[in-house]
């Protein structure tokens, strides 16, 4: 386990790059040890984003990690929206993972950029080139790449600076009540070895969602969220935990028979929009997605 004090000329700076600078291992090594929190300073767990304090003594635990492979392969019902020196935005099918993973088998946005002829970014880990946030594998919609080291940089600091609006619609189980609020609660991973996220108010990260009803259907209600944060699996814990789980959500509570009745086999959640400055213009970039298919036909049974 490496062991060390914070020295000066990494005071200040994230936990992930500063410890990786410490010890010459990756960013990726760093935040995959801060999901099961093996990286400690002066004996208190933190998380990637915590900035080093100097003089802190610092400690990584560290599993040899595995290589993923990049394999290209096309992906049909990917769509690409815009694409230029600097960025790729596209609109994400369900059942696609933003990366290739240990312990995915199935295909990929990285994999299918590659398959189309898009030379990989030259920043950010090997098995996911130019991926500044991620959604879901079950989560459809739109998702931003970097193409260049200025975009992959100024893209990173506008999601940590909240300066990139992410809109999203769900539907969920109920009524929410307000209909309209804002959901302020840690989250935190399980520790069971399960992929699975909860409100951890000790050692959870920083978590708001915004929601509001655009409409109350039968049993349920389409809302409207915008994500101050990007945790993982943030609007499904919220939402979970306030009594309202997505719709086809099992993982987090939903009843299945709702989830067999509308045909819907993942959670109904959607990207519909996504603005930014665009990172070498400052042109502000603004897209939009409709829901898929198999959500958009879920709503039409629902309005029946």
């Amino acid at each position: 386990m490496p062991i060390a004090l914070i020295p000066e000329g990494l005071a200040g700076l994230r936990a992930d790059l500063g410890v990786a600078r410490l010890f010459g291992v990756s960013r990726s090594q760093v935040e995959q040890a801060c999901l099961v929190g093996d990286l400690q300073m002066n004996g208190a767990v933190i998380d990637k984003a915590t900035k080093l304090q100097a003089g802190a003594m610092i400690e990584l635990a560290l599993t040899e990690p595995r290589a993923v492979e990049v394999r290209p392969a096309l992906v049909g019902d990917l769509r690409i929206v815009f694409s230029d020196a600097d960025l790729i935005v596209v609109d994400k099918p369900a059942g696609v993972a933003a990366h290739p993973s240990l312990g995915w088998e199935g295909p990929s946005v990285v994999e299918h950029l590659a398959a189309a002829g898009f030379a990989p970014c030259p920043a950010g880990p090997p098995e996911r080139p130019g991926v500044v946030s991620r959604l879901d594998v079950g989560t459809s919609g739109l998702m931003v790449l970097a193409r260049s080291v200025l975009a992959y940089d100024a893209l990173k600091q506008a999601f940590t600076d909240h300066r990139v609006t992410k809109i999203y619609q769900a539907l969920v189980q109920g009524y929410p009540v307000p209909p309209a609020g804002t959901i302020d609660a840690p989250i935190g991973h399980v520790r069971t070895g399960e992929w699975k996220m909860m409100i951890d108010q000790r050692r959870g990260r920083s978590a708001v969602t915004h929601y509001q009803t655009l409409e109350r259907l039968a049993a349920s209600s389409l809302l409207r969220i915008n994500l101050e944060t990007g945790r993982t699996h943030q609007i499904r814990v919220h939402m979970a935990a306030v009594g309202h789980p997505l719709i086809g959500d099992t993982l987090y509570g939903a009843d299945p028979t709702r989830a067999n009745l509308l045909k819907i086999n993942r959670q109904w959640l959607h990207a519909v929009e996504l603005s930014f400055d665009h990172p070498r213009s400052g042109d502000v970039m603004h897209f939009h997605s409709a829901p898929a298919g198999d959500l958009a036909s879920a709503l039409a049974q629902l309005r029946d």
